[in-house]
């Protein structure tokens, strides 16, 4: 039986090797990216004075949106629990585009972007350096490889397993001892052996999780183990691309009619009739969202005080008393996010790092209209964060994290450490 597996252990590993050492190391190079990334810019992820209040975040918002081409408009706002660390909002455009501001001066600090490095890792990680380009269709060859090559990891590992395993508790014993000082041969192969013993655990939860991104049909079945049905991406998607489509559309009008006021006050400060006639026919009640003759207080309501003065309500106003609110019910929040309608919660707890409290608000009084916490959403809303989750290691805070690290490095020495013990096998024979 040993025979049998040492062989099918060789002969999927030989091929397949390299590529795995390639996706094994570049993973471990992702595990501390964002630790990385504040390190070296930590100008663009924290704030240079910490003050007493930030700015208000309709103000703030706005004066963010100034900065925006007219194609582009803020879609959210992330804020952290640390006073010290930047907002992050996010654009309509493009995907997953966001800024990091200074919240206390509304400082533009920077874009959020991957650098070159982590970017090459990503693509090797992902695509094998293939352009993968979800709007084309046919076979993404790089994705495909990466995606055969982490199955037949999965074999290679169960193999392992059958011919490492001892006969006797001593030698179990043995087997998972590392020695260096009995020359390179046997620290190769006791680092390949005893290696992949330690990494086994970590290395299988990596792959398996890992193949959920690369076939439909494994995807279809993982979720299935787990009592989840597979929703269509394409309903979900066109769903988002239609909310995103409503919000640019609401935004745009905003800044229009922004536009237009700016311009019915320079008609009325030249004493030109038609601006203060348009600035009349313009007033409307302030529940419309568009214009008004009152003025605001200070969470953007709006006082009748008999001027005709011009007002658009910002689409950010209750932005603040939202962010105020959940604040208040959840004093160890880590971070909370709000966008139009809906506003998110997230804790540092173990397990998920996905996981959050959602609510939904009424975008023309503030109110919430529904809450959805965590613990009580169905398996299909938790699944995803926790293979993300499990397949990264930091769903038991740095420590996990630190060992998914260590087993990837590993995972990317089992092939290299396993050509050397063959080709050394091949001389031998050969002589």
């Amino acid at each position: 039986m040993k025979k049998i597996f040492r062989k099918i252990h060789l002969w999927l590993s030989v091929p397949f090797g390299l590529i795995i050492t390639l996706v094994c190391f570049s993973g471990a190079m992702l595990v501390f990216e964002n630790e990385v990334n504040e390190w070296f810019r930590r100008d663009l992820y924290y704030v240079e004075t910490v003050k007493e209040s930030p700015l208000p975040m309709d103000k703030l918002l706005e004066k963010v949106a100034t900065t925006l081409p007219d194609s582009v408009s803020v879609a959210g706002v992330s804020i952290s629990s640390d006073p010290g660390r930047a907002y992050q909002v996010s654009l309509s455009k493009p995907r997953r585009a966001s800024l990091y501001v200074d919240q206390y001066t509304g400082e533009v600090k920077g874009k959020s972007e991957r650098s070159g490095f982590f970017m090459f890792m990503f693509r090797m990680h992902r695509w094998l350096l293939d352009s993968m380009n979800p709007g084309n269709e046919g076979i993404f060859w790089g994705k495909m490889i990466v995606g055969v090559s982490t199955l037949l990891l999965v074999f290679v590992l169960i193999s392992g397993i059958v011919i490492w395993w001892p006969r006797t508790r001593k030698a179990l014993k043995n087997s998972l001892k590392i020695i260096a000082t009995k020359g390179w041969r046997r620290f190769w192969y006791d680092l390949h052996v005893a290696g992949g013993m330690y990494a086994l655990i970590f290395l299988l939860a990596m792959a398996l999780t890992g193949l959920t991104w690369s076939f439909p049909w494994y995807r279809t079945a993982f979720y299935k183990v787990f009592g989840v049905e597979v929703q269509q991406r394409a309903a979900q998607g066109h769903e988002q691309k239609s909310d995103a489509q409503k919000r640019d559309t609401k935004l745009a009008a905003h800044r229009e009619k922004k536009r237009e006021g700016n311009e019915v006050r320079k008609g009325e400060r030249s004493g030109r009739p038609e601006g203060r006639k348009n600035n009349r026919e313009h007033a409307k009640n302030r529940n419309t969202g568009e214009y008004t003759g009152e003025q605001p207080d200070s969470k953007g309501r709006s006082e009748n005080n008999h001027s005709d003065i011009y007002l658009v309500t910002s689409p950010f106003v209750y932005w603040q008393e939202i962010y105020d609110k959940l604040r208040r019910q959840n004093p160890e929040y880590k971070q909370i996010s709000i966008s139009s309608g809906t506003a998110s919660v997230s804790f540092n707890r173990f397990g998920n790092q996905r996981a959050s409290d959602r609510y939904s608000f009424n975008t023309d009084n503030g109110e919430f209209t529904e809450t959805s916490l965590y613990q009580h959403q169905d398996k299909s809303g938790k699944i995803r964060g926790w293979i993300y989750s499990v397949h990264v290691g930091n769903w038991g805070g740095m420590f996990t994290r630190i060992l998914t690290f260590i087993a990837a490095l590993l995972g990317a020495a089992l092939p290299l450490t396993g050509y050397y013990l063959w080709i050394k096998r091949l001389i031998k024979v050969l002589k």
